[in-house]
């Protein structure tokens, strides 16, 4: 009989982090930055020697993405480099590594419409996409038993106090404002960290290492998901569309970045729920 496998969960304290930690159950090992700081090698070498997991899922990252416009140098110090770190600490420990990046690899093609596979070239249109993408390098060319999971949108119970995720946003503004305008030429598939988490959890006690894609089934406007948020809560505002360009945000977003799945569905044995069932059960619970 093997021992049951020791996953530490690196962010533990975040949306996805939390989730994660509620499905792994004993076989979980949380770590928060007050345990372990990634831009630390020590800090690292010390945190997961003590512990000594047989896994590490790392959700920890700077996710600033328009402050990363500003100091680009803090977001690599993070998502590049302190991931560098932990790769390269799984790597001499033989220990799987299951690092979180995302949709915002992508970016560059404004004529995309087609959803991106693992095997798409990546063009990042901001300093955090450029971050990440970096991460994603590190981990796949100094850990062999590697997982690199890009996802999107995410939104879970555990949003981080004072600054909230996407639902929660539409919510409060929805109870304080009559209308609101929202963008409507970015396309993607938002995602339930409660879904993700599930699906991670499944991948990650398997031995098909490797680059995937994890995401709600489907695909929306970020104008169409705040309308069907308002419509679920029933809360009479008014979604008026806008541009990217029109809202004006630093940081420039992928117009298009909806993430072909089936890889994951055949590793883990399905798709995750659409989105509009996963914002029902977030909204319900």
């Amino acid at each position: 009989m093997t021992d049951p496998p020791r996953i530490a969960v690196i962010g533990a304290r975040g949306q996805l982090g939390s989730d994660l930690i509620t499905v792994l159950g004993e076989d979980a090992i949380p770590l928060g930055h007050a345990d372990l700081e990634l831009t630390d090698p020590a800090s690292i070498d010390t945190a997961l020697g003590v512990r000594r997991p047989t896994h590490v899922i790392n959700c920890a990252a700077y996710n600033l993405v328009d402050k990363a416009e500003e100091e680009p140098e803090a977001a690599f110090r993070v998502n590049a480099f302190g991931t560098r770190y932990l790769a390269q600490w799984c790597a001499r420990s033989n220990v799987v590594l299951l690092h979180v990046s995302t949709d915002y690899v992508f970016g560059l093609d404004p004529d995309r419409c087609i959803p991106w596979s693992e095997s798409d070239a990546t063009g990042p249109v901001s300093a955090y996409g450029a971050s990440k993408l970096a991460g994603e390098h590190f981990v796949r060319s100094i850990c062999p038993r590697h997982f690199v999971v890009r996802t999107c949108g995410l939104y879970g119970q555990h949003a981080p106090r004072g600054k909230g995720n996407f639902v929660e946003t539409m919510v409060r503004l929805g109870r304080e404002r009559t209308e609101l305008k929202i963008v409507a030429d970015q396309r993607c598939t938002p995602t339930s960290t409660a879904d993700l988490a599930n699906a991670l959890t499944k991948l990650v006690r398997t031995d098909a290492f490797g680059l995937y894609h994890a995401t709600n089934s489907g695909d929306c406007s970020w104008f169409e998901f705040a309308s069907e948020i308002f419509r679920v809560a029933n809360l009479p505002v008014k979604a008026i569309p806008v541009t990217a360009a029109e809202y004006g945000a630093k940081a420039r977003r992928p117009d298009y970045s909806v993430l072909e799945t089936s890889r994951l569905a055949n590793v883990i044995g399905g798709r995750l729920p659409t989105w509009q069932d996963a914002l029902a059960r977030y909204l319900q619970s």
